[in-house]
This record gives structure tokens, sequence and C-alpha cells, in this order.
């Protein structure tokens, strides 16, 4: 398991690459709940997303390899492309259709081949296997992997690191990596900080699987909070344990609820984010989400196409 001493070990490792990101108080969603929220603007990372994190860290500890693959609903394919051009090695990034396509053309623009496999992230994770088989490359999965949920876990360092007294952390929850490597940190400062994870009612992975009691494959549909979709693998060895060890709570959003997070970020924070980023500010605005304080919600990424992101502020569907 990632230990408090792999995420301190990974920060050094990252510093060159990943920059910190401010932290920034919301007067809106603090008179709304009635407590002091703070935003981790993670969205203004080096590619739009706290992703570079563990994709750095594992790069980093690579050795000599023909290239790097892996299977990504985007902002994890995004990041190991920057990470693995830093260092001057091939990248394929395999993804499924439902990848809006201006991801695909962030992971492109990076000098990395984005290579559609299918309508699932498993079918992607399939012709990642292979590239790993047969081409030599080595295989970095989006997060359950040691160093990369290390590297998600610095992001826990540097919450605390700025807001001592967090009592809560709301984190965006796909396959896990990012909670478990900031639960594992946050907690290591403080046992008694709430870790609540957040994603959406329709093809939550981790969710279902956390309420089978072991991983579950589920149908992948299409979301406002895309960078949330895909399964959890069924031989994952990491995250849904830590996950499930780790997790104090746990909240499913409807698309429109989802939708009213983008939109008030926007208006009344200033902020552009995709839906996984906004889905604590959706739980709050559904009241889903009471506190405790001080709670920091993880602004986990900022890759929207631009003129979605505006009919949604607009008031669209």
């Amino acid at each position: 398991m990632v230990t408090a001493k792999d995420i301190r070990a990974a920060q050094p490792r990252i510093r060159d690459i990943v920059r910190e990101t401010p932290m920034k108080p919301s007067a809106s969603l603090s008179r709304l709940i009635g407590g002091p929220v703070w935003l981790k603007c993670e969205h203004r990372q080096e590619t739009g997303a706290f992703k570079l994190r563990g994709a750095a860290n594992a790069v980093a500890r690579l050795g000599k390899v023909a290239g790097v693959t892996t299977a990504s609903t985007g902002n994890h394919g995004r990041a190991l492309a920057y990470a693995a051009r830093a260092k001057g090695i091939p990248a394929v990034i395999c993804v499924s259709a439902l990848v809006p396509r201006n991801k695909l053309e962030a992971i492109a623009a990076l000098g990395a081949e984005a290579r559609v496999i299918g309508t699932s992230q498993d079918a992607a994770f399939e012709e990642a296997l292979r590239l790993q088989r047969d081409a030599g490359f080595a295989l970095v999965p989006p997060f359950d992997h040691a160093d990369v949920i290390a590297g998600q876990g610095t992001l826990g360092l540097e919450i605390l690191g700025s807001l001592p007294d967090a009592a809560a952390i709301a984190v965006p929850l796909s396959g896990g990596g990012l909670l478990a490597g900031v639960a594992v940190a946050a907690k290591a400062v403080n046992p008694d900080l709430r870790i609540i994870g957040i994603s959406m009612e329709r093809g939550a992975a981790m969710a279902a699987s956390l309420k089978a009691g072991h991983p579950v494959e589920v149908r992948e549909l299409p979301t406002l909070a895309d960078s949330l979709g895909g399964g959890i693998g069924p031989q994952n060895r990491l995250t849904f344990r830590m996950v499930g060890d780790l997790i104090d709570e746990l909240i499913l959003l409807s698309e429109a609820e989802i939708a009213a997070g983008i939109r008030h970020l926007a208006l009344e924070d200033g902020e552009t984010v995709e839906g996984a980023a906004a889905v604590g500010a959706g739980a709050i605005l559904a009241g889903k989400l009471r506190g405790p304080f001080p709670l920091v919600l993880i602004l986990s990424g900022g890759n929207i196409d631009p003129s979605r992101h505006a009919e949604i502020v607009a008031g669209g569907a």
C-alpha cells in the first residue's frame, strides 16, 4: 500500500514539472453552507488537471523504455503525454470513443498519439496492455499504480500545508487514485480529517464496487463528469481497498446537479472547470454536502470544451 513516506518522497521528484496550485476562499459557497469553504484550484495545473502529479512521478521512476502508454478518459493521457515529452520518450494514449474531442486534440498537441479504441475504458486498457506486451512500452495506469497514487497524494500535502486546520476535503471520485493519495497524505497529518468522495449517478464504477464489496463492471454512459467515467478494473490491486478503508462519506450527483456546480463556479467564483471538478460545488448546492468546516473542495480539472461550458453557464441542459 502507498504510505505518507512515499508521498513525501514524490514531492521533490515532481517539483520541476508540477506547479503548486493556489487555494482560495469561496465567499458564495461559504454563505450558502454557513461555514468556510476553500477551493483548491488544481484546474490551474500544467495540462489543466491534477493528473500530472501522478504521471510525472511514475515517469520519473521509469528506467529505459521504448515508450509509455495508458488508457485514459483524457486528463491522465494528457498528463502522461506531457511527462513523456519532457523525458523525450514516445507516448501512445488509448482512449474510448466517449472521450471529448478537445481532450484528444490536447493529447495530440503534446506529440503523443491518441488511439481511439471501442466505447469503454476497459477496451482502451486492453490496447494499452497489447502495446506493453508487443512493443515494449511501459504501462502507466491512470490510478491503480503505487507511483501514480503517491504523486496524486502530493495534492493532499499542499492542502494541509496551506490550511492546517482543514476539517474535510471533498474529492472527485473515479478510479480512486486521487482520493487514495490525498486521504493517505491528509490523514497522516490529521487522522480525524474527513474525506468525502463525490461522483456522478451515471456509471460511477467505484461507488458500485464499494456497494457490492468487490470490483464490478458498470455500463459507461455519457456524463458531464466525463473524467470520472471508466471502470476500476476487475483485478484492481490498490485503489479499491484504499478508498474503502479511507473514505468517510460518498455522494452521488445527477447531471443537473453537476451542471449547477459548473455554472455556480463560473458565475460566482470566476473559475472555469469541467464537470468532474464541479461536483463539490454541485453537492453543496444540492444540499448533499454540509461540512464540517473548514471544508476544501478540490477543483480537479478545467479541460472542458469552451462552447459546452458557455452553453452550461447560459443555462443549457
